[in-house]
């Protein structure tokens, strides 16, 4: 499996890429489209109940995920920017915030030789969030659900 990497280039930004063995495009439908969301993002054990896409400049987001022991989580945002298959911004607050405010993530990808660079970038509103989230364990579970994402892909 590739490696997760983990950048923080300015004091509000954290920046985390992978490489996947996929087309771009197919990289693309997997953060947005519904059914293939539900397939694997989230952590190890957490697994998305329901995915509620409107994917248009202004359209809205929403994610539930069940994880161990009953445990729920819900975030959601707007979308900012689409333009597929290289680039999708939106907004992100979790419904039981564990950092204050919202993010702003966008998602650029890269293809070459067959090999999507999936580089990630989330623009905090501070650099004390930005540190409150890099404290936390967030790389480890983006890593976890890249892996999910890798072998969704494998299997499409």
């Amino acid at each position: 499996m590739a490696a997760v990497t983990v950048a923080t280039p300015s004091d509000r930004a954290i920046v985390m890429s992978r490489d996947f063995a996929a087309p771009r495009a197919l990289v693309f439908a997997a953060w947005t489209e519904p059914g293939l969301v539900e397939r694997w993002y989230g952590a190890h054990g957490w697994d998305v109940v329901s995915a509620e896409i409107d994917l248009r400049v202004g359209g809205a987001w929403r994610f539930v995920w069940r994880g161990p022991d009953g445990a729920g989580m819900a975030a959601g945002g707007v979308y900012r920017e689409i333009d597929p298959p290289a680039r999708l911004v939106y907004t992100e607050a979790f419904d039981d915030a564990w950092y204050p405010g919202q993010a702003l993530v966008a998602h650029d990808l890269t293809e070459r030789d067959g090999t999507t660079t999936l580089s990630t970038t989330f623009l905090f509103e501070s650099k004390r969030i930005r540190d409150l989230v890099i404290e936390s364990p967030m790389a480890q579970g983006v890593a976890e659900g890249y892996d999910r994402l890798d072998a969704a892909l494998r299997q499409l």
